[in-house]
């Protein structure tokens, strides 16, 4: 499975070389990664004293720690979008699909086939910056030993823990939760 996510990030990355930055975004300031074969295994004994290390740097860089708040899971999509539904009129939260729907005939969250950009198109692509909205989203994305088709309502994504902790209180009596997740946040293509 790992090595799959590593071939969808080099596929990813090659296709940053030629797309621009969202507006807002200074590229001068975005740090390049180097991506590396699957079968590279950095070690201690593999990186010299006077080696440039910079790049391994950067490469932790393209990461963040998020706090991400789940108001309910499970493997029923149908079910959770009912909650999301009854979740947005309860709260006004907005929800953003992110142009994605569920496919029944591939059990898939996805992009549609015919999506303008052909990398994506066809693909489930995670919520990956703090945000307050609804949505539905793989739990294995921001849990890695999660169930592989668990989905989760997530209503919020925060930076800090103490407003993940404030969210959550204010979706009481719901018993939702928040989790911790290593999101990575460098260009996608």
């Amino acid at each position: 499975m790992k090595v799959q996510y590593l071939l969808l990030i080099a596929c990813l990355l090659v296709a940053c070389k030629s797309k621009h930055t969202k507006p807002g975004i200074d590229s001068s300031k975005i740090k390049k990664l180097k991506v590396l074969p699957a079968s590279y295994k950095m070690s201690n004994r593999d990186i010299q004293t006077n080696a440039d290390t910079s790049e391994i740097g950067e490469q932790r860089d393209a990461y963040a720690d998020y706090y991400v708040v789940i108001a309910d899971t499970g493997l029923n999509y149908y079910s959770l979008r009912d909650k999301m539904f009854e979740l947005n009129h309860a709260t006004g939260v907005a929800i953003d699909t992110m142009d994605q729907y569920y496919d029944k005939q591939k059990d898939l969250i996805k992009l549609p086939d015919n999506y303008d950009d052909d990398i994506l198109a066809g693909q489930y692509v995670m919520r990956r910056y703090p945000s307050k909205t609804l949505s539905l989203e793989y739990l294995e994305s921001y849990k890695n030993d999660s169930d592989k088709k668990m989905i989760a309502l997530v209503t919020d994504i925060y930076e800090n823990k103490s407003s993940a902790d404030s969210a959550l209180k204010a979706l009481q009596p719901i018993s939702a939760f928040s989790i911790k997740s290593k999101i990575y946040i460098g260009c996608i293509h």
